[in-house]
């Protein structure tokens, strides 16, 4: 079940997406939020756009760092969860899954439309970017 989406603009550039693409980003967006609501620290999450892609980052400043889902043009065969490139969360994310994942400089994880999604690596992932602060103390 497809959790509603709040934020009009965010809501269209869902809908602006391939739908095979839209389908998978939407299950990368119910991990994320499933995340965040098992996950008391974390608390509220904001869902926006940046850079013209959906958005989600903790409300409450210094717990974590914004995480992305977005399908590119320019890239048409995949799609990726993209973290902030100034933090090491994918250095983390290699040490801890090595060549379960591809990845795309120090920024994101790359999916092919046919990848099957390890639904507990990617949510330990983005837990991990979710309380990249707290876990920084």
């Amino acid at each position: 079940m497809v959790s509603s989406i709040k934020n009009k603009d965010v809501a269209e550039t869902f809908t602006d997406y391939p739908m095979e693409f839209r389908e998978k980003l939407l299950i990368l967006r119910e991990i994320i939020l499933k995340v965040a609501k098992n996950t008391p620290q974390i608390g509220e999450l904001i869902e926006t756009l940046k850079w013209g892609e959906p958005s989600y980052l903790p409300e409450e400043k210094n717990i974590g760092t914004t995480v992305r889902i977005h399908w590119l043009k320019t890239k048409p065969d995949q799609y990726g969860i993209y973290f902030n490139c100034q933090t090491n969360l994918i250095e983390q994310f290699k040490k801890r899954y090595g060549s379960k994942f591809s990845y795309e400089g120090k920024r994101a994880l790359i999916f092919k439309i046919d990848d099957e999604l390890n639904l507990k690596n990617i949510s330990d992932c983005v837990s991990i970017a979710l309380t990249y602060h707290l876990n920084k103390k």
